[in-house]
């Protein structure tokens, strides 16, 4: 986040019906653990999947790009099957996947395709967000899980530090609180298609949905695929009565209740970033 007169911050597998039996006999036989299975002429070895990594705060231009790179598509192929695929979203979604093609690493292979991954990870954010800590914390803020993907996705895109996750999520919630505007620079990223430290004070006052500086409340939809923990952290954030805060360097991010300790440390910051650029 930043203020109109500060830069902004930096920051199992499953047996088969063979490996079942291999198993069960060797428990049986009294063979130990370690029992070859012959394949039978002409019948092919189980073919091995390939990992496709979705890393934590992803936006959904990126991982339609990945799937298309892992599949050898056209590009453009993954974000066209959106619309032909029942993807399990909420209503809330209005069919815009965004927040909700989940973090973690998928199996390939052969048989993959865009609609089968895409309905794979959206299964996975559904899950992670019906989780009891989440979906209960999300209810005691009164908040729906759709809201609380949103929430979590700013929070990813935020903090610096995993540690720093129920920080930032306590800012949210006490700007939420106090009816002011979140301010947060990774809206305005996603509104301009672009990921920097750098806003520009005009930029803060574009015509958009996401331009959390006009706008108050929370974004219209999720800004990236957040992970478990920052939805954790979206219902569950850090006591504290902060409302300002600024990534000074790397490792240290600064969180303020009053807007003059926050100006001390955007000083400090504006201080250490010259010094850095005159080096």
């Amino acid at each position: 986040m930043r203020h109109e007169n500060r830069p902004p911050s930096p920051r199992r597998s499953r047996l088969t019906r063979r490996g079942r039996l291999a198993l069960f006999l060797g428990t049986v036989l009294g063979l130990g653990a370690a029992l070859l299975i012959p394949l039978f002429p002409g019948e092919r070895a189980p073919e091995k999947p390939r990992p496709l990594l979705i890393p934590e705060g992803w936006r959904a231009a990126q991982v339609y790009a990945a799937i298309d790179r892992e599949l050898k598509l056209p590009a453009g192929s993954a974000k066209a099957a959106v619309a032909s695929t029942a993807l399990p979203l909420p209503a809330e979604a209005k069919g815009n996947p965004e927040g909700y093609l989940f973090p973690a690493t998928y199996p390939v292979t052969s048989q993959s395709t865009p609609a089968s991954l895409l309905t794979y990870m959206v299964e996975t954010a559904n899950k992670s967000l019906a989780t009891k800590a989440v979906a209960d914390g999300g209810k005691a803020h009164g908040m729906t899980p759709y809201q609380t993907a949103t929430l979590a996705s700013i929070i990813e895109a935020e903090a610096e530090t995993r540690g720093d996750m129920g920080k930032v999520a306590r800012v949210v919630h006490n700007r939420l609180a106090k009816s002011m505007p979140l301010q947060m620079d990774s809206t305005i990223n996603y509104a301009l298609n672009r990921s920097t430290v750098d806003t520009k004070l005009s930029e803060t006052k574009i015509d958009s949905p996401f331009n959390t500086y006009e706008r108050q409340g929370l974004p219209p939809t999720p800004i990236d695929s957040p992970g478990l923990q920052a939805m954790a952290a979206a219902v569950a954030p850090t006591p504290g009565d902060w409302l300002f805060f600024v990534t000074v360097k790397q490792g240290d991010t600064r969180f303020s209740a009053t807007y003059e300790e926050h100006k001390r440390h955007v000083a400090e910051f504006n201080r250490l970033r010259a010094a850095s650029r005159a080096a």
